[in-house]
């Protein structure tokens, strides 16, 4: 592996963004200090990610604020776009700056081609950075992965949950989701 790659931080990546660099349609974000084109949007993906909103809504009302494909930094050289932030409650809704790991609540992946990237790269990102809780909503294997326990060298805590699980966000215990429901919202095929 090369040691001498030049690694951009958040602040330069800003920069080159007001200055043009990129084509204003272009789908980047920045992961460990390198831009990452992300994939095109599908539109069994976008349905998933308005259903998803939809019913995080409807269970978590006012208490947060929820960010759809919005800048999250996690650190100086990371700013992913997660497609569903679950973030604190901001009196400027984040004018002034992205959320970062203590301004986060939970993030959520939806994944159709994306699941290796979802777990190996942005997982070990937002584990470094704090992130409490992330999960992964697995459009093709109808599963839902669940990460919490973070720590410099990833989450110490995963599970593979079916669709016959309820779960609760970490930061709301009184917020029961079944992963069916979420099975649902991704539009997949129930068995049973």
């Amino acid at each position: 592996m090369p040691t001498n790659i030049r690694l951009i931080s958040v602040k330069e990546y800003h920069q080159m963004a007001e200055t043009g660099i990129f084509h204003p349609e272009e789908r980047l974000e920045l992961i460990a200090g390198q831009i990452i084109k992300m994939s095109a949007k599908g539109t069994a993906h976008e349905s998933a990610i308005t259903r998803t909103e939809r019913l995080l809504r409807q269970r978590l009302g006012d208490k947060v604020l929820l960010r759809i494909q919005s800048p999250v930094q996690v650190d100086d050289y990371s700013e992913p776009e997660p497609d569903i932030s679950v973030a604190k409650l901001n009196p400027l809704d984040y004018e002034d700056h992205h959320p970062n790991a203590s301004e986060v609540f939970l993030l959520i992946e939806i994944a159709d081609s994306s699941l290796k990237y979802d777990r190996e790269v942005k997982a070990n990102a937002y584990a470094k950075s704090g992130i409490i809780e992330y999960w992964i909503l697995d459009v093709n294997g109808r599963k839902l992965y669940m990460y919490r326990l973070p720590s410099p060298d990833g989450y110490q805590s995963e599970s593979i949950l079916a669709e016959n699980v309820t779960i609760s966000p970490l930061a709301f215990p009184d917020c029961a989701i079944a992963i069916r429901e979420l099975s649902r919202s991704a539009q997949l095929k129930l068995t049973g």
